[in-house]
């Protein structure tokens, strides 16, 4: 578990950190689930810095001594609230990603909330359940990051 882990607001001048996290090619693979132009930094930016001022948006920036090393937001899908969370490759094997799930849980009251993930991403589900999510079902979706249909898993927590 990362211990110098600290959560704060997103703020626009993040926003190049992220798109530059979720240009790594590994990183996007085991997402899947990328929308087409992922690599058009201003549709990216743009997407984000609306994001930011949606009011059922919650985007935390997550920081360890300091450094930016990834995201995790609740955002509103159909009326449903969902987890999301992009953590830079440097950084995996490390706990931040349950780390920070388990502080942004303390700090987004809204129940339930579905997290969804790609089958084969493994550590991603690890996070889920170790942070209280349930596998509830699983789906099948069109992942553009691999151009086919895959399943993917929903957990669910409260």
């Amino acid at each position: 578990m990362e211990t110098n882990l600290v959560l704060r607001p997103t703020v626009i001048a993040d926003l190049d950190q992220f798109y530059t996290f979720q240009l790594d090619q590994e990183a996007v693979h085991l997402a899947a689930f990328m929308p087409k132009d992922y690599k058009d930094k201003i549709v990216y930016i743009s997407k984000y810095t609306k994001l930011l001022a949606e009011p059922t948006v919650h985007m935390c920036t997550i920081l360890v001594e300091n450094e930016i090393v990834g995201s995790i937001s609740k955002f509103e899908l159909n009326g449903n609230a969902e987890i999301t969370y992009w953590i830079d490759r440097h950084f995996w094997g490390r706990g931040i990603g349950a780390t920070a799930l388990q502080t942004f849980l303390q700090l987004e009251s809204m129940r339930p909330i579905i997290g969804r993930v790609a089958f084969d991403n493994v550590r991603s589900q690890k996070v889920l359940e170790h942070g209280g999510f349930q596998k509830i079902r699983t789906d099948k979706g069109f992942a553009s990051a691999r151009q086919k249909e895959i399943e993917e898993y929903i957990y669910q927590l409260g």
